[in-house]
């Protein structure tokens, strides 16, 4: 019978790479700073969102989706001007892949009413139920001027 002996490495049982881990670490990283410099673009879209008396922050999410509304009525979605057709298909897309989508509307507080009402409507179209609104606590405006 044929004897063989166990060389160094299986006596050492099984090692974990840290080459491999060092990787999924520095990519989970760079995900989410990316994803906190997009979140800083669309909130510095020119908007005066209107004051409220109470209001809470969300809490903020991968992967919401931030719509903004000029006082014009314009919709710009990520840093780009979008139709109110091309934001019924970009949302119905969504709504199927992702169907809890969070969205949050800021509008301009000198929007007209029909504009927040239209991008309602077609957030109810595309299923999406998820809605949040973008407010200043009237406390925290005082505070800044």
């Amino acid at each position: 019978m044929l004897k063989f002996n166990p060389s160094e490495y299986q006596k050492q049982g099984p090692v974990i790479q840290i080459a491999p881990l060092i990787d999924i670490v520095f990519l989970t990283l760079i995900f989410f700073m990316t994803i906190s410099v997009f979140s800083q673009l669309e909130s510095e879209i020119n908007i005066s969102v209107p004051t409220a008396k109470q209001g809470q922050p969300p809490l903020r999410g991968p992967g919401e989706i931030i719509i903004n509304i000029t006082k014009k009525g314009k919709v710009i979605v990520n840093q780009k001007e979008v139709s109110y057709h091309q934001l019924e298909e970009m949302l119905k897309r969504i709504s199927e892949l992702f169907p809890n989508q969070p969205i949050i509307i800021r509008a301009d507080k000198l929007t007209y009413h029909k504009f927040v009402v239209k991008v309602l409507d077609i957030c109810a179209r595309a299923n999406i139920w998820n809605i949040s609104f973008s407010v200043i606590k009237q406390k925290d405006k005082e505070e800044i001027q």
